[in-house]
């Protein structure tokens, strides 16, 4: 039998071991779903609702194996969808390529049916490599370049196909002029700084006296090292969300998220830092890092591009972070213990004592705080977290404490809705062995969970471990939105944009072949967590949340504590629970702590 265009792209990406294209079918990509029927569904065929899912779980898939992510689409619309999750990847250096389809070679031009210039519409989430195969001869040096790239730059590329070209028969480029032969594989690179630099950021670090270390993804090899680093330096830990998982929050001088949704240890240990070092993360708020000239600073991160950013650096090292901290410690100096990492110590134990508080404090009818809190000592050792965009966010960044070989993901930076079910379902398949669960609002429940737990229904049977978790904060309103008017612009709360319906989400799960149960008391929670844990089927979680608990920074300036006062007296509709519910948290912040009573480090 003759191999055909679209033959040969699937023979390539199971040379180059892709085991899954996340896709949806259109008569784009017809030629290939002709392959697939060939090759014995090799690569598997993953097929979700809708083509940004797709995405998404290529996404999700690339952040929990560390592998390229593919997916597929059919040409026009389908090619379009795919757009936000491939803009998630770019933005969160995670390597996924997409295959699209596009219409015939010789109605291109002609304003047919679902013609879109694909090439221009790709070209800037796929500024790396974004190419249109014409002739057969232009594979697989354009597949290969296209995985090579992603997996090379972390970043996303894109391979455009006329469905006229799956068709055509295959030929190999020739040992000619103007033809490009190409070959499989990428061999593991680690870059490394020069030793000169090397001693330049140790001789900065030893005359440190306060030093903060803050990481990003970019160090999630590099565990033991950071470590010892932060063992040596007597510096505490903060982390940016996508490196929620690189180091465990169970040691006593990691003091958690950093930002908007971290924590006030995080916080204060910026703010009276006066030596910082970044490792292998590119967090852009600078007004959560030290002032201008209050520390001194060195980088390390894999990616040229990416450092001097941020923040006034003195010493910026371009490696592989695993690597270059093997070559920086033993550079270092080891310091004594002293009152800077004990107050780190104390201030990090003394957040964790507010957040069970907070976690206690009554709701009507239960506090989100409270339903993810409750999920905290009883995750399983080797489980793979997601949270969605919005206030579950808020709660997954500040109430879970990450341990051991535990993995967690969000958007970092796209922070796009609807991420966080999708992202679940790329992990199963990454991970059919281990168990998972995903925590999302109500509104990003509604925009793509519902949809996607039939992808679910369809496949979970084929994972080894079946327990796939989706907990529903629903509290009927889009409330990080809500939140951020009251906060930032004194706007009371716009119903008719935040205001959401109640979805029987449990019942729906239900009618799928799926497990569920709606909660709406806190006697509930825990057993809810335990059952659903325990089930031999996904299960949805519909926990019927308070959206009057305020998701307030730690370290909430009182520009926007005025700005939420305003609008109270601007009529808001929940001013009354807005009141409650703000006034019972902050006081937790404020009480000192039953160990703590000879101050509080504030």
């Amino acid at each position: 039998m003759s191999t055909k265009v679209s033959d040969h792209i699937l023979q390539r990406l199971r040379a180059w071991d892709v085991e899954y294209v996340f896709a949806y079918p259109g008569d784009g990509i017809n030629g290939l779903l002709a392959a697939w029927g060939r090759a014995d569904n090799k690569p598997v065929f993953i097929q979700s609702r809708h083509e940004e899912m797709s995405a998404f779980e290529a996404v999700g898939y690339a952040k929990f194996t560390g592998r390229v992510g593919v997916c597929a689409a059919t040409s026009g619309p389908g090619a379009i969808h795919l757009l936000n999750g491939l803009y998630d990847a770019k933005l969160d250096h995670v390597p996924v390529v997409a295959i699209v389809g596009q219409t015939n070679r010789s109605a291109m031009g002609g304003s047919y049916q679902q013609e879109v210039d694909l090439h221009s519409l790709f070209k800037d989430v796929a500024s790396d490599y974004c190419e249109v195969v014409n002739v057969p001869q232009q594979l697989p040096n354009a597949l290969d370049r296209a995985l090579r790239t992603a997996r090379a730059k972390r970043t996303v590329t894109a391979l455009i196909i006329p469905a006229d070209v799956q068709e055509l028969e295959y030929e190999a480029p020739e040992h000619a002029f103007k033809m490009v032969p190409s070959s499989l594989g990428v061999s593991r690179y680690a870059p490394v700084p020069a030793d000169e630099d090397l001693e330049r950021a140790a001789e900065l670090l030893n005359a440190g006296e306060k030093t903060a270390i803050l990481i990003g993804q970019g160090a999630r090899g590099a565990r033991e090292q950071v470590m010892e680093t932060a063992e040596l330096l007597q510096a505490g830990v903060a982390k940016a969300l996508l490196g929620k998982d690189a180091l465990p929050d169970d040691l006593p001088y990691v003091t958690g998220a950093i930002g908007l949704l971290g924590t006030r240890p995080s916080y204060e240990l910026m703010q009276e830092c006066d030596t910082l070092l970044v490792i292998g993360s590119s967090f852009p708020y600078t007004q959560f890092l030290p002032e201008f000239g209050q520390a001194r600073a060195v980088q390390i991160d894999i990616d040229p591009f990416m450092v001097g950013l941020r923040y006034p650096f003195e010493i910026n090292l371009v490696g592989d972070a695993r690597e270059t901290l093997i070559r920086l410690l033993p550079k270092l100096t080891p310091k004594k213990p002293g009152k800077w990492r004990r107050k780190i110590e104390k201030d990090t134990a003394r957040w964790w004592e507010v957040m069970e508080r907070r976690a206690a404090v009554e709701a009507d009818p239960v506090n989100p705080e409270y339903v993810v809190h409750a999920l905290d000592a009883q995750l399983p050792e080797d489980v793979i977290l997601t949270a969605d965009s919005g206030s579950a966010a808020n709660w997954y960044a500040r109430h879970l404490r990450l341990r051991g070989e535990m993995r967690g993901s969000l958007s970092g930076t796209l922070a796009t809705m609807g991420c966080g079910v999708p992202y679940v379902i790329g992990a199963k398949f990454a991970h059919p062995d281990r168990p998972a669960i995903a925590l999302v609002g109500d509104g990003a429940m509604q925009m793509n969970g519902l949809a996607e737990l039939i992808t679910v229904a369809k496949y979970w049977e084929q994972w080894s471990d079946p327990r796939l978790v989706v907990a529903v904060l629903n509290n009927q309103d889009l409330n990080q939105v809500t939140w951020e008017m009251r906060a930032m612009t004194g706007a009371p709360q716009f119903l008719p944009s935040q205001a959401l319906p109640d979805v029987a989400y449990a019942d729906f799960a239900r009618s799928l072949g799926l497990a569920g149960a709606r909660i709406e008391k806190p006697a509930d929670v825990e057993g809810a967590w335990q059952h659903a844990l325990a089930a031999d089927r996904p299960y949805v979680l519909d926990f019927r949340t308070d959206p009057a608990v305020p998701p307030i920074p730690p370290h909430a300036t009182l520009d926007q504590i005025e700005a939420a006062a305003v609008s109270i007296l601007k009529g808001d509709s929940d001013r009354t629970g807005m009141i409650r519910q703000g006034f019972k948290a902050k006081v937790q912040e404020m009480l000192p702590g039953s160990r703590h009573r000879e101050g509080d480090g504030k």
